[in-house]
């Protein structure tokens, strides 16, 4: 039915679990099993299949591919619908055994079968028939003729096979990783043998040897931990132990040795390290000669682009060796501050207190950080002689002389401000003192006021006077008291305090003296938001009640068209003064 390449004889499924492979899908195209797809615009083509029994008569080849259903894991069972009724199983085995061995055949009397194959790439092959028509021999009876419906079955048998195929593929990775951690398993310590006078004997003679001693002072140690110490052989454990006490001294020559080759290394190396820096000192120094204007002028401007990345590389370099030098230099400093700390003594007490703890701390990171200032600055003053071949004066004591007078103008003038505010705070200490003063004194001459207007009115009532007199008496008496105010307003108020009050002083008067009949607060806000948007109505209305000679406040309207304007007065004022 199908060709060569789908029907592989010998495939094995399994291979792919064995191998620990995903399994291949055989119609998977470009996995060697199926021939490429052709063309989405290009119908597939399928051609008549004769049997012995009945023929097979191909779909059309425009119509859509049959659907079928998701495949269920390790199916190697097909749905076939769609059979003539005539159809038995001879015939359906006679068709579908050419896509590879059939199992069992389980038949409807509704003209549809299952069918069970060996294996589950069989299946493939079954699902490429459906959509053909069956026709029984020659016959143009209905029921001898049917198209065919191939599909995805789900069979309890299939599913178990397939789950005992994952199980066995899950064992086989189980064993394949304990054999691989068996094999990377770092192999046992050897055995150590049982103690014994004669074993002991030559495990002295191994502890004497140098190439021997670390496997000698294993077994020693293993023989201790087991308890083979006893008063017997006490004394030849004694000496066994006294001769690995004896390389003590041998083991410290080594390290210092070690040390020293270490040091050498370290000094050889900042050396080269140095002979590098100094190289790439001169480079740059080429290179920053190149680019003046004498030399300049006469390259070319792809000349300059590329001496001009070379010198920024060659300062890269220059930077990154100058740091790693100054860092070990910052090291061999610490280490010796560090011996010299661990040589006094008196360095060594503790102090349970907690404030000189963190006193101690910050002292010390206020020295490493002046240490490694003074590395910095040093390291300066080096690259400037290497440069200049001359010595200079550092900078240091220059710079920290700035320092010492810029901290010092700073504090004089934190001081000058403390002093100013506090002078302020005084200011406006006696300024509330004199407020309250005032206040008490006009409560005092307000009670005072209302007991005469009592009595005048008494007095009014009893001689018969009429109400014009009443009111002129009221009238009296709130000129007393606007009187008595603007009194304590001429003590209260102090002269201009700035040059900014003066100005708006002035603005204000003539901008109330343009407005005869005043203004209320929000206008005069308003328009000296236009010359200065940082001045609040607050203000302004402060600095009017402040000059009570020069602007009044007067009320108009009644009731709800109640309002309070401001107007200018001072050619009023003048008069009275």
């Amino acid at each position: 039915i199908l060709t060569d390449s789908i029907c592989v004889p010998g495939f094995d499924p399994s291979l792919s679990m064995m191998t620990g492979i995903t399994p291949i899908n055989p119609m998977i195209p470009g996995m060697g099993l199926v021939p490429p797809p052709p063309p989405t615009d290009v119908p597939v083509v399928k051609e008549i299949i004769h049997c012995k029994s009945c023929t097979l008569f191909p779909p059309n080849p425009n119509l859509p591919p049959p659907s079928t259903r998701e495949r269920p894991p390790g199916c190697k069972t097909v749905f076939v619908g769609g059979l003539p009724e005539n159809a038995t199983e001879e015939i359906i085995q006679e068709v579908f055994e050419q896509c590879g061995d059939i199992t069992a055949i389980r038949k409807s009397k509704k003209n549809f079968c299952h069918i069970r194959f060996a294996e589950e790439f069989m299946v493939d092959k079954a699902i490429y028939l459906s959509g053909y028509r069956m026709r029984l021999g020659s016959s143009t009876d209905k029921k001898d003729s049917g198209r065919l419906h191939v599909d995805f079955a789900q069979a309890r048998d299939d599913f178990y096979e397939w789950e005992c195929k994952q199980r066995m593929l899950a064992r086989e990775e189980r064993h394949r990783r304990k054999m691989e951690e068996d094999r990377l398993r770092p192999p046992s310590p050897p055995a150590i043998m049982h103690y014994s006078e004669h074993e002991a004997a030559l495990l002295a003679e191994k502890l004497k040897d140098d190439s021997k001693f670390s496997e000698a002072i294993t077994v020693l140690l293993t023989w201790i931990e087991r308890g083979e110490v006893n008063r017997r052989s006490a004394n030849q454990f004694y000496s066994m132990v006294q001769s690995a006490n004896s390389h003590v001294r041998r083991l410290m020559n080594e390290k210092a040795a070690h040390e020293q080759e270490m040091e050498q290394a370290k000094e050889s190396f900042k050396n080269a390290l140095t002979g590098i820096l100094t190289q790439f000192e001169q480079i740059v120094a080429v290179f920053n000669a190149s680019t003046r204007q004498k030399a300049w002028d006469h390259f070319s401007k792809a000349q300059r682009k590329n001496i001009d990345i070379w010198r920024k590389h060659s300062e890269e370099l220059r930077n990154a060796h100058s740091e790693q030098l100054m860092g070990i230099r910052r090291e061999e400093e610490m280490e010796m501050s560090d011996d010299d700390s661990g040589d006094n003594p008196s360095k060594k007490l503790r102090v349970d207190d907690s404030a000189l703890a963190a006193q101690a701390y910050a002292l010390k990171e206020e020295n490493d950080s002046l240490r490694w200032q003074l590395d910095a600055y040093r390291n300066e003053v080096e690259l400037l002689k290497q440069e200049k071949g001359q010595l200079f004066r550092t900078e240091e004591s220059l710079t920290k002389d700035q320092q010492l007078q810029f901290l010092q103008q700073t504090m004089q003038g934190m001081q000058q401000q403390l002093l100013s505010i506090q002078e302020e705070l005084n200011n406006k200490k006696s300024e509330l003192e004199q407020a309250k003063e005032e206040q008490t004194h006009t409560q005092a001459m307000l009670k005072v006021l209302q007991e005469q207007l009592k009595s005048a009115k008494e007095l009014a009532e009893i001689n018969g006077h009429d109400e014009s007199q009443a009111n002129e008496i009221n009238v009296l008496t709130v000129a007393l008291v606007n009187q008595d105010r603007e009194k304590n307003s001429e003590k209260r108020s102090p002269g201009l305090k700035s040059e900014k009050e003066a100005l708006l002083i002035g603005i204000i008067s003539t901008f109330l003296h343009v407005h005869p009949f005043g203004a209320n607060i929000e206008y005069l806000w308003s328009y000296m938001q236009q010359l200065d948007s940082r001045i609040s109505a607050n203000e302004i209305e402060m600095l009017l009640m402040r000059l009570p000679r020069m602007f009044k406040q007067e009320f108009t309207g009644v009731g709800a068209t109640l309002e309070k304007r401001w107007k200018f007065c001072a050619f009023e004022g003048i008069k009275t003064i």
